[in-house]
């Protein structure tokens, strides 16, 4: 039974931390609640910080999850700018800021998420070099980008993941040159796959942008800490002004390691291991957003998840089983991107390797189409690009586990709806 006498610590300023405070309060939880984030800024979204933010079309104050009143009006106990260095499992505390104080917890949910991967290679303390996970990076690679635009500088990008694409969408419309460098043959290949990626390679290279696949980088050199070039495993040297590092980012996971909490496998995405409601080894802690691992039933394994959709879904559903309620989290992944003329979605989960096939509805060549993802006939994931307001039947058909021929799928006098159970 939970009462006015509970403490729920939330350790995590992001976007699942924040909804999580938020669904504490609308289901009714009337305890304390203690968010800490080791972040200066408020609680905010990260997809606006390589999308509209970064291109000036966004102001600042839209990313932000509430207005800063709201944790006051809420009483919600935010600390800002504050780490969390030990969580004593026995005592059922945490000590957090620079004078180690200490607060009492009887659930407590860690929303850490991620932290962007490092090159390991020469040149980079080097002052341009940069990475973009934080308000502050976007801030810092907004002015870089309008820089580079005015003086034809160079920007090469480790990584064609998503991050890297829509930084390279980004830093043309400033009109930056941009190399991308990737060891993959194709943008986006451990999500996509070979067939639909090159449909973004395209895309891109229509906007001037060069790619340099099957390579990664090994040094960047600069002089008096500024960037002058980077160096790929080819010997080729790529002019350079700035170098952004997008090869993916790893869970936070130190704060649980060190408390002794399960971390899941590799191949299971090295979160924090929780079970189908977000409890982890230990019964009064709970995990959410980019730092969990979780099993999912609809694609027998277990996964972490790094989108906005996972975050702005997963707070709540911990917040509701720290309250008590059963939980079964078991959304189906979802993401969206927007590189210059092109709008997509995706939902589902289909790394190469688990599906057979990739069907198509529409046309490729206009950019406007849907690709299906299907392993024996049955639907595991689908992408519709240009074309809207199909992510809810294509959700029911992964969730249906629809089994449909691929002529059926391909052919648009058929309605999706009429597939999705």
């Amino acid at each position: 039974m939970v009462d006015a006498d509970q403490t729920f610590v939330i350790v995590g300023g992001g976007l699942a931390g924040a909804k999580a405070a938020e669904t504490l309060r609308t289901e009714g939880f009337t305890g304390r609640v203690i968010l800490i984030s080791d972040e200066r800024d408020h609680p905010y979204e990260r997809p606006p910080l390589s999308k509209g933010y970064l291109l000036g079309k966004e102001e600042r104050d839209s990313v932000f999850v509430h207005p800063p009143a709201w944790y006051a009006q809420n009483d919600i106990e935010l600390h800002l700018g504050q780490t969390v260095d030990a969580i004593d499992r026995t005592a059922k505390t945490v000590r957090f800021g620079e004078d180690g104080t200490v607060a009492h917890y009887d659930k407590l949910l860690l929303t850490t998420g991620a932290e962007p991967r490092r090159l390991d290679i020469p040149g980079t303390d080097l002052a341009g070099v940069h990475h973009l996970r934080r308000l502050a990076h976007a801030e810092r690679l907004k002015g870089v980008l309008a820089s580079l635009g005015r003086d034809n500088g160079h920007l090469v990008i480790a990584g064609a993941g998503w991050i890297g694409l829509e930084v390279a969408a980004a830093a043309r419309e400033y009109g930056a040159e941009v190399t991308v460098v990737d060891p993959e043959q194709t943008p986006l290949h451990r999500v996509l796959g070979p067939e639909l990626g090159q449909l973004f390679a395209e895309l891109h290279r229509e906007h001037g942008v060069r790619f340099h696949f099957g390579r990664r980088l090994t040094e960047i050199s600069g002089q008096d800490g500024v960037v002058l070039a980077a160096r790929s495993d080819d010997g080729e040297e790529h002019p350079a002004h700035a170098v952004l590092a997008a090869i993916g980012a790893a869970p936070r996971i130190g704060l649980a390691e060190a408390a002794g909490l399960r971390i899941a496998d590799r191949a299971q995405g090295g979160g924090v291991l929780v079970d189908e409601g977000l409890r982890t080894s230990d019964p009064d802690i709970y995990a959410a957003g980019d730092v969990a691992s979780f099993p999912h039933a609809l694609f027998d394994t277990g996964l972490r998840v790094e989108h906005w959709a996972n975050a702005l879904n997963g707070g709540p559903a911990a917040a509701r089983a720290m309250l008590g309620r059963d939980v079964v989290y078991d959304r189906v992944p979802y993401f969206f991107s927007d590189q210059y003329d092109l709008g997509m979605e995706y939902s589902g989960w289909a790394p190469p390797g688990s599906y057979d096939e990739v069907v198509i509805r529409g046309d490729v060549g206009k950019r406007e189409f849907i690709a299906f993802w299907l392993n024996d006939g049955r639907v595991l994931a689908g992408m519709n690009v240009n074309v809207w307001d199909v992510t809810d039947p294509i959700q029911r058909m992964i969730r249906g586990r629809t089994r449909v021929t691929a002529e059926t799928l391909a052919d648009p006098r058929t309605p999706l709806e009429s597939l999705a159970p």
